[in-house]
């Protein structure tokens, strides 16, 4: 499983929203520049939440987004596979057990595939984002400033926008 750079910004989004849940609304730019994201491509990201209700968007001076729900009650898998699409490493689940059942010469390796898928999806499935904005809140970047935690980066790809499903 890959997470695509579309994907990271749009659970730091979240990850921003559900830091300020029940403050009112965050406006783009702010989001934008606390996690140092291009506003123009946040925009698209933010109307793809929404489209899925898992954002509600205020219109005017005192506008912006918030989270529609509660933010434990918003879990990472729901946010990764409405932008990057399956969990496994290739296709879905079902894919997977098709593969096992129609291919026997490979299909230990789908088996391990499976299990990777599994994996993944139960930890993904049972983190929050409340899990991930309970603890300390981070210092504000000022805009321009790069991210100095290259950990993230490298989950991603070193920023390439390839999903890996």
């Amino acid at each position: 499983m890959k997470i695509s750079q579309k994907g990271l910004y749009a659970l730091e989004a979240i990850m921003t929203l559900g830091r300020r849940f029940g403050t009112g609304t965050v406006k783009i730019r702010d989001i934008a520049i606390e996690n140092d994201l291009p506003e123009k491509f946040l925009e698209l990201i933010l109307l793809e939440l929404k489209n899925a209700r898992i954002v509600d968007s205020v219109r005017g001076a005192k506008g912006g987004y918030q989270l529609r729900r509660p933010p434990a009650q918003i879990h990472l898998s729901e946010i990764i596979r409405l932008i990057d699409g399956p969990l496994a490493p290739f296709g879905d689940a079902d894919q997977l057990r098709s593969l096992i059942s129609t291919d026997p010469e490979h299909r230990s390796l789908y088996e391990v595939f499976l299990k990777v898928r599994d994996s993944a999806a139960k930890i993904l499935e049972s983190t929050t984002v409340a899990d991930l904005v309970s603890g300390p809140v981070s210092k504000k970047r000022t805009k321009g400033q790069k991210k100095k935690d290259g950990a993230l980066l490298s989950i991603v790809g070193k920023g390439t926008a390839a999903k890996s499903r």
